[in-house]
């Protein structure tokens, strides 16, 4: 997924978690970084959701950026740094989420839900063109080239990845609802 829209994308994951295991956030008498719910949602981050937007920079790189610099002229020190720092939104979003969960305001957690789904949305809208298409930088703005993500490897590795981010998410929300017994 483009790089801009891993961090909106991972800020709801996270806070849906949180709502999910408010319950649970609620009893628990640990600090939040060593809550089982807590580390369920930084798994995910770590295991599906940052291999995910790091495949997308290490092999469509120019897409990644929404072929608005060159993927070559940006150190992979710098891929890596964002892709961590995209990853690490799900944690943070379950973070900002805990207290509006545990006290049950999930209006709360619903509006900023919709504002970053909204950011989300009008950022998709506007790049919609560059989203649509898989080639290289040169390629997008010469305007030859590009194939439409839908007959590309492109195509293929974001219909995996989702499915893939889907199962992972799914699979927690189930370990968030039926917590093991002690």
């Amino acid at each position: 997924m483009p790089l801009p829209f891993a961090i909106p994308v991972g800020l709801i994951i996270g806070m849906t978690l949180a709502w999910v295991a408010r319950a649970e956030l609620a009893r628990s008498e640990v600090p939040l970084v060593l809550a089982r719910p807590f580390l369920v949602a930084l798994g995910l981050s770590a295991i599906v959701f940052a291999p995910v937007v790091g495949y997308f920079a290490a092999l469509h790189g120019d897409w990644t950026y929404l072929y608005l610099v060159r993927s070559s002229r940006v150190p992979s020190a710098v891929d890596l740094l964002l892709v961590v720092g995209a990853a690490l939104q799900v944690p943070l979003g379950f973070a900002i989420a805990t207290p509006w969960a545990i006290a049950k305001r999930g209006t709360r957690i619903l509006q900023v839900s919709a504002a970053v789904a909204a950011i989300l949305v009008i950022g998709c809208a506007v790049f919609a063109r560059r989203l649509a298409v898989s080639a290289s930088f040169a390629q997008y703005h010469g305007g030859f080239g590009a194939v439409p993500i839908g007959r590309s490897s492109l195509g293929r590795g974001i219909l995996l990845s989702w499915l893939a981010l889907a199962v992972a998410y799914a699979w927690s929300l189930h370990a968030l609802r039926s917590p093991r017994r002690r």
